[in-house]
């Protein structure tokens, strides 16, 4: 049972120290109780507590972490069935394979698609996350050397280690060094060696069942050696197959709180189809319902970012508006006598009239006020975009610096302000653009600075 936040505050030294963030041990103590932060962020609590209170305090399906640094990838922490009930936590990790039976140009080829196939959006970068290195042949040399190249070429990867010998999996390991990789995988037959070598290099372990109950009787057997952090394949390779499993697995450790299927799934479309195209469509699918991680055959630009923004779309919390950074941004190579104009922060609004922006090749300045997420119309009516908050963003941001000129266009739905606007910033005459962004490259490309 979850404790509340005054049941852990009762377990915290009270320091109120702030050195875990956040101002006092009340507040700290509501944010673990609310899945907001970890109990291992305070530096004075102590061991005991910490277990304690991580157990009782933690997801129905266990957060797991794979690498290290700022590359981490983290799996798990899932709290409901439906983003409407609360917000899904981690995105679905997207993998590409590789293996010893590939040649070395292969190999090159989805190490650099994996680095270069990435995309910016809403002010977040789009990506794979991690990359599966199979063994095929049963060589542990050829093995530790593709690992060591995918551990050069891909320095921001997250590594799935594949292969039934655990001797294998122990030289990968070992290559790996602080980069924890999820080694996959601990089946009936190699349970037990496997349990061994998760415990001694401290790497999370992924189950591989033929079936459902396969799954769950491994990680039964798993959890009473004293392994925590597992993720599951129950072996589908069926798109149905793989579809139910992961409902199932999810609705059970969900709704039942049944431990053995705690755990993230990893799954793989490159496994159910040789069609490309159809291994997208699988991926598609599993990213919607419940998989930890899919591990595609290749990266390929026309599908990877479809799946990128399907996960983007579903990991995005309902509740909270989508926003780009307060800044000023330069599109289309401005330069001292460019225009500037400004709006807010909502992320439909910045790429809306950046967009557009853009289309008109005319070389501008376009401020970003933080509104909190709302829009021009709402965030003005909500005293969030008003004359004097514009005008003390536009001092401290030093577009003053970049142009030469001093005139600002604001959005014509803020034509009342103007006035106001020219009082608050002295020296700058305020133009009022047009309403709609799509009037936005013809009103650009008759700008001129006033005289």
């Amino acid at each position: 049972m979850a404790l509340t936040g005054i049941q852990i505050l009762k377990m915290l030294p009270k320091k109120n120290c702030g050195e875990c963030g956040i101002p006092t041990c009340l507040a700290f103590a509501m944010k673990v109780a609310a899945g907001q932060t970890e109990i291992g962020e305070c530096p004075y609590v102590s061991d005991e507590v910490k277990e304690q209170i991580g157990e009782a305090s933690a997801p129905p399906i266990r957060t797991v972490k794979i690498g290290a640094g700022e590359s981490t990838f983290t799996t798990g922490g899932e709290t409901c069935l439906f983003r409407h009930e609360k917000r899904f936590e981690n995105p679905t990790g997207i993998a590409v394979l590789v293996s010893t039976g590939m040649g070395d140009a292969e190999v090159d080829g989805r190490i650099s698609r994996f680095k270069t196939l990435r995309y910016e959006r809403v002010g977040v970068l789009l990506k794979a996350d991690l990359i599966a290195i199979k063994d095929s042949n049963g060589d542990a040399a050829a093995f530790t050397a593709l690992v060591k190249k995918v551990l050069d070429g891909a320095p921001d990867a997250g590594l799935i280690l594949m292969s039934d010998k655990t001797e294998t999996l122990k030289a990968g390991t070992a290559a790996c060094g602080e980069r924890k990789p999820l080694l996959y995988g601990a089946s009936a037959d190699n349970a037990e060696a496997m349990a061994a070598l998760a415990k001694e290099s401290q790497c999370p372990l992924a189950v591989k069942g033929n079936n459902v109950d396969d799954a769950v009787a491994i990680s039964e057997k798993l959890l009473a050696a004293g392994l925590k952090d597992l993720m599951v394949d129950t072996g589908a390779r069926t798109v149905k197959a793989a579809l139910e499993d992961n409902v199932l697995a999810r609705r059970s450790a969900i709704k039942a709180k049944f431990k053995p299927l705690g755990f993230s799934t990893i799954t793989f479309p490159c496994e159910i189809t040789d069609d490309p195209l159809m291994e997208a469509m699988v991926a598609s699918v599993l990213i919607a319902k419940y998989a930890g991680i899919v591990v595609l055959s290749d990266l390929q630009g026309d599908v990877l970012f479809p799946l990128l923004l399907e996960r983007l779309n579903i990991f995005t919390d309902p509740q909270r508006p989508m926003v780009v950074q307060e800044d000023v941004y330069s599109i289309n190579g401005p330069a001292e006598n460019s225009p500037v104009l400004i709006t807010c922060n909502f992320s439909l609004t910045y790429f809306i009239v950046s967009g557009e922006i853009e289309g008109s090749k005319v070389p501008s300045w376009l401020l970003i006020k933080d509104t909190e997420g709302l829009s021009v119309l709402t965030a003005w009516a909500a005293g969030k975009f008003g004359a004097d908050m514009i005008a003390q963003f536009m001092k401290k941001s030093g577009i003053e610096n970049k142009v030469k000129h001093r005139e600002l266009i604001i959005p014509g739905y803020l034509a009342s302000m103007k006035g106001e606007l020219e009082e608050e910033l002295a020296g700058w005459t305020i133009t009022i653009g047009p309403r709609e962004a799509g009037h936005l490259p013809a009103f650009l490309k008759e700008w001129k600075p006033a005289a």
